[in-house]
């Protein structure tokens, strides 16, 4: 558990979950898959979601096969499909569930962090108290003393706030909106997926799927549709 916290704690200090060009690539992949489906398909999709690892359809994509909770959802829809649950509605509200169960395991980590945080202000009192009651026994002391002692339960009292809203609190804070923005690409995947569930042709599934994005994050429609065109030809 420290190591997984640790990792993320790493990748929040290197920004947001996904970049520009990470989004690029899923929205040709999804534009890609969508078109053999339409051409081909569902069920010539099959070997491709089966063993993504050696697909060539993947293969593609480095980005966003680095991504295993994305491989895992894009595939297990995919795989519904070509089983024929298609209904848009249902979907929906199956995918919904499926991403906010994602949501509350990553928000899990951040609220243990921040839970700790919310205690450390405590335990800088507690010491606090402990160096009073240390320097009540010190009480016939000289001054210079006795001002050593009360400095040094003050200073403990000053660490314990200081790393809790100057160092956990914010840490607990930062994994919460990674964990948030991080849902961003599952979002993304699934507005393809209904569009293209509702019938849609793929440069209109992947247009749906463009809108989820942040400002800083999506492309124009002509960047899209310049990068489709040059997608990958995979049967």
């Amino acid at each position: 558990m420290l190591k997984h916290t640790l990792k993320h704690m790493g990748r929040t200090l290197k920004g947001p979950p996904h970049k520009k060009a990470e989004y690029l690539e899923l929205l040709v992949l999804v534009y890609t898959v969508f078109r053999i489906a339409k051409s081909k398909g569902m069920l010539t999709l099959e070997a491709h979601i089966e063993a993504p690892a050696e697909s060539a359809l993947f293969s593609s994509f480095p980005q966003f096969m680095g991504n295993a909770t994305a491989v895992e959802f894009l595939c297990d829809y995919s795989r519904l499909m070509t089983m024929s649950a298609d209904n848009p509605h249902e979907m929906e509200a199956l995918i919904d569930e499926d991403i906010e169960t994602h949501l509350i395991e990553a928000h899990h980590m951040a609220h243990a962090i921040t839970g700790m945080s919310e205690g450390l202000p405590a335990f800088g009192i507690v010491a606090a108290v402990l160096g009073v009651i240390q320097t009540m026994g010190s009480i016939t002391e000289p001054p210079e003393v006795l001002g050593e002692k009360i400095g040094a339960a003050l200073v403990e009292t000053f660490f314990g706030v200081l790393l809790a809203y100057g160092l956990v609190g914010p840490i607990g804070s930062s994994l919460e909106h990674y964990a948030d923005s991080d849902i961003k690409y599952l979002e993304c995947i699934k507005a393809g997926l209904l569009a293209h569930m509702s019938g849609y042709p793929p440069a209109v599934s992947v247009e749906f799927a463009r809108k989820t994005l942040f400002n800083h994050e999506r492309q124009t429609f002509l960047e899209l549709e310049n990068a489709v065109q040059e997608a990958p030809q995979i049967s």
